[in-house]
């Protein structure tokens, strides 16, 4: 993953059809905070996402993309990656993924009033210390 050291601000999604949860994070702390859901499908899950960008003015935007536990691919993948790009296309900021297997559950074990936007916030900060990892020269990502 090559992230230019100038990108600071990231803000990530955890898409669903119905439901896509938020969250925002810089590089200088590591962390990440949850900003809601947006409830809203297709094309007008949009504007509530310029809203929170225009807001937060990220640098770039970090998308959950989720896998089989195998690591196989399935149709809610694709979606996730057809989600990212639109986003390029709309907003003009780099989009990263992070597989996001297992982030919903996690949210859920952690007791998230709002797993979706709880699960955005572990997939930034699971970005967020890959970032890390790569700065301080350990060469394998963490799973």
């Amino acid at each position: 993953m090559s992230v230019p050291a100038s990108l600071q601000t990231f803000i990530a999604f955890d898409y669903g059809e119905k439901r896509t949860g938020v969250a925002v994070g810089n590089r200088l702390l590591g962390t990440a905070q949850p900003q809601g859901s947006i409830q809203a499908v297709g094309d007008a899950r949009f504007a509530p996402i310029e809203k929170v960008i225009k807001e937060w003015q990220p640098d770039a935007i970090v998308i959950g993309v989720p896998y089989h536990p195998d690591g196989a691919a399935h149709e809610n993948t694709t979606r996730a990656k057809k989600f990212g790009r639109q986003l390029h296309g709309r907003f003009h900021l780099p989009v990263f993924e992070v597989d996001e297997r297992y982030s919903t559950t996690e949210a859920l074990s952690n007791g998230a009033r709002d797993a979706d936007a709880a699960s955005a916030c572990i997939i930034l900060e699971q970005f967020l210390r890959e970032l890390v990892s790569i700065k301080s020269g350990v060469t394998e990502l963490p799973q």
